[in-house]
């Protein structure tokens, strides 16, 4: 008999993670990203997609795996999205930096946050000062335990999603694990 590996969030979702949905949704869709990675930037259009066709039914969070020694920008993205995200604009921003993964330097960063009317010189401040790089490494860290070990990489309901991307194989398997 043949046993399967099978990899697990070791932190569970939680009021820490931002997360688009219901708290209480039968189901869940986690995402460890990198906002440099383009298979993150497909994996961002296919969760909205997933979004838009379960609507309220799964609670969705994503997650920080900036892999900088091949994306030298993804740190201070991830950093911009917590810097946003203090300024109540996490998700905007999220969106802002998957459609704009060419542009991820300093100034873009800036440009960004004066387009979602954030403080800009608050938010390139903090990343400057790496005020939410602990935040950035925690997910990371969380991630490595789970068996992360490349982007993107989904959880559903806390057991790691390895089959098509495409929304209606994952659709299905949300389904089939209680959305």
């Amino acid at each position: 008999m043949k046993h399967e590996l099978v990899e697990r969030l070791t932190v569970p979702m939680g009021k820490r993670d931002h997360i688009l949905g219901p708290e209480n949704a039968s189901a869940t869709l986690l995402e460890y990203g990198d906002y440099e990675c383009p298979f993150c930037g497909a994996a961002h259009m296919l969760v909205k997609a997933i979004l838009e066709s379960v609507g309220d039914r799964i609670c969705f969070a994503f997650r920080h795996f900036p892999l900088s020694n091949a994306h030298p920008h993804a740190e201070s993205a991830a950093e911009a999205a917590e810097a946003a995200g203090a300024q109540g604009a996490f998700w905007e921003m999220h969106d802002v930096l998957f459609e704009n993964q060419d542009a991820l330097d300093y100034d873009d960063l800036a440009e960004y946050a004066a387009i979602l009317e954030l403080d800009a010189s608050r938010l390139i401040m903090e990343i400057r000062a790496n005020a939410y790089a602990g935040r950035v490494r925690e997910d990371f860290s969380s991630g490595l335990r789970s068996g992360v070990n490349g982007t993107p990489t989904f959880f559903i309901n806390g057991v790691r999603y390895d089959g098509p991307r495409a929304v209606e194989p994952m659709v299905a398997a949300l389904t089939y694990s209680g959305g």
